[in-house]
């Protein structure tokens, strides 16, 4: 099976910071999780995935933190124990 090297905030590109620091600001927290470290590799593809993600998130009919929940229950339903 193929891996891919998470990177580290020292290891970031520019653009690839810049997309960290906003996710460490709009989410309040300094973690950042390894999903976003290996999609650092690529910071056009990173900056599309967070800009969706950011997107899906936003206030609408439903709050984040319902978003967030809704979220957790799906992925604890179909035994995801990475996204849980």
């Amino acid at each position: 099976m193929s891996t891919v090297a998470l990177l580290q905030d020292a290891e970031l590109s520019p653009r690839a910071a810049a997309v960290f620091a906003d996710i460490r600001a709009t989410r309040q927290t300094d973690f950042i999780n390894n999903f976003w470290r290996a999609l650092a590799h690529d910071p056009a593809l990173l900056e599309r995935t967070w800009a969706s993600a950011k997107q899906v998130m936003a206030a609408g009919a439903l709050d984040a933190k319902t978003k967030e929940l809704i979220y957790i229950a799906v992925s604890a339903a179909q035994g995801c124990d990475y996204c849980v």
